[in-house]
């Protein structure tokens, strides 16, 4: 209790207040405009932490990304055009309700299911967390090595749907990870020879450029080719439905946040996935008359992926705080937070700071209800927002984005690198390969290599050691078996493309 009470008096100091406000806006703008996403918001709000408290910081970091996957539904309902890929779902029905002249009660169903779903993963993980985390203390290098071998397995496998170019990536980012000097035996590794790489590469440069700038040079070169489209806005204000739909629909917001949660929870899967499934199910139990209503403006077909989507938040943040694996790209960017900050995610971190864990369920369920007051009142404001060029925005952004990264240690040298790391991400972008992995490989890499050669140590340099833990090598044959399930997919998918292809008529010449 007295640590329940520390948290409350975390959350009502001024800072934390402010940061909360601060990163709900950023991440709903952020995640209404197309083109931006609320991971590129968190890496560049990560910056803007230096200055302020670990509190604050895990305040605006977590209200950023809350806000930016409700933010997304904005766009997807007022011009069909989703703001996030987690919203794709809720296009189907919610812009045919706003083509029908229902675009007030589509925002006001988007901002209802979001809070509903927030707030159940929420539930949700305050009860899970804590049982995953005593089950973890039990762990030692061995098996910590194998469960973060396991979740960048599932990121790299899984990203992109090509396990080829996911393993590709997550190679770059334990090589970028690796550059600097060891903290064990203290040789260089990678600097050749230039005195500035001895500091390694900064965690938050990397995230800004491989997240932001690879975004503002497509936009601007998609400008510059003029692929941009405007877009005409009306005035729209939001209307909340009634207590009855509510009612009528209690079960399926529920169904829809479990699926969403469970989702989360599954390192490499994230919102797209958990906002398409909840909809096919919700699709399928549909009966009569709504279900002959889906893709016409349904109701249902509305608050089914938008419950999943943001149910999806809690459900990733399960694995993030108990075991230190992040779910998705977005709470790796807030690992990195987290570790920059001094807090370590993990078993030890719900004893050792238990005050923490409070603030951060309370600061969950404080940035979901100002999520919601600000999108049911302030629609207005961020349709204003959408009217903006794109290209200004960047420019903007960018500007952002190079201050941000030299406050963080008052070096030219960390902007040239954001710079470089950016180029070498849009031409990522370009080849189809993700960043995710990238990223994932940043993060993880170093706990990777720590529980490895910490095992090794201990072991006298046996590598059987990594085979004498039951849980290791269960963790080691699913690894196998879900990388031999993707290039199962990816030899089917080609395979069936290639059949496409040679039933498509030839045309003479």
């Amino acid at each position: 209790m007295n640590d329940f009470i520390a948290a409350s008096l975390m959350m009502l100091e001024p800072a934390s207040i402010i940061a909360i406000f601060i990163g709900s806006v950023i991440g709903i703008i952020f995640g209404a405009i197309p083109g931006l996403t609320y991971t590129m918001a968190l890496s560049m709000v990560l910056p803007l932490t230096f200055g302020i408290s670990p509190n604050a910081a895990i305040c605006m970091l977590l209200s950023t990304y809350i806000g930016g996957l409700t933010g997304g539904s904005l766009t997807a309902c007022l011009i069909g055009i989703p703001g996030t890929p987690s919203a794709a779902a809720t296009v189907v029905d919610g812009y045919a309700m706003v083509r029908k002249g229902q675009a007030g009660l589509s925002l006001g169903l988007v901002i209802m299911a979001s809070a509903f779903g927030s707030i159940f993963s929420l539930l949700v993980m305050v009860f899970a967390v804590d049982f995953v985390a005593k089950a973890a203390v039990h762990f030692g290098p061995v098996e910590l090595f194998s469960l973060v071998l396991f979740g960048m397995s599932l990121i790299c496998g899984l990203s992109e749907g090509s396990i080829v170019k996911g393993l590709i990536a997550g190679t770059i980012g334990l090589m970028i990870m690796t550059i600097g000097v060891d903290d064990i035996e203290g040789v260089q590794r990678l600097t050749f020879g230039w005195t500035p790489l001895l500091q390694g590469v900064n965690l938050v440069v990397a995230m800004v450029g491989l997240f932001a700038v690879p975004h503002l040079i497509k936009t601007l070169v998609d400008f510059r080719l003029r692929r941009i489209q405007s877009h005409e806005l009306n005035d729209v204000k939001t209307r909340m439905p009634k207590f009855k739909t509510v009612k009528d629909n209690v079960g399926l917001l529920s169904y829809s946040s479990l699926i969403g949660t469970v989702i989360g929870a599954i390192p490499g899967t994230g919102g797209p996935i958990a906002a398409f499934a909840a909809y096919d199910q919700a699709k399928r139990l549909a009966k009569g008359k709504a279900k002959e209503q889906f893709g016409k403006g349904s109701v249902q077909g509305v608050l089914a992926p938008e419950a999943a989507n943001n149910a999806v938040s809690g459900g990733a943040i399960i694995p993030l705080l108990s075991l230190g694996i992040p779910g998705d790209a977005a709470t790796a960017v807030i690992l990195g937070g987290l570790l920059i900050h001094g807090v370590t995610p993990g078993p030890a971190l719900f004893t050792e700071n238990k005050s923490l864990v409070y603030l951060i369920y309370i600061t969950f369920f404080v940035a979901t209800v100002v999520v919601m007051l600000l999108q049911a009142y302030g629609v207005k404001f961020f349709i204003k927002l959408l009217k903006i060029p794109p290209q200004y925005l960047m420019v903007g952004i960018m500007i952002m984005c190079v201050i941000g990264t030299y406050a963080i240690r008052n070096s030219f040298f960390d902007v040239y690198t954001m710079i470089i790391i950016g180029l070498f991400g849009y031409l990522l972008l370009l080849a189809k390969i993700p960043v995710t992995p990238v990223v994932l490989g940043l993060v993880l890499g170093p706990t990777l290599e720590k529980e490895f050669r910490t095992a090794m140590i201990l072991s006298e340099n046996d590598y059987s050691v990594f085979f004498t833990s039951p849980l290791a090598v269960t963790l080691y044959i699913l690894i196998v078996v879900f990388v031999g399930m993707q290039l199962y997919a990816d030899r089917k998918l080609k395979k069936a493309a290639l059949e496409d292809a040679k039933s498509l008529p030839t045309v003479a010449s």
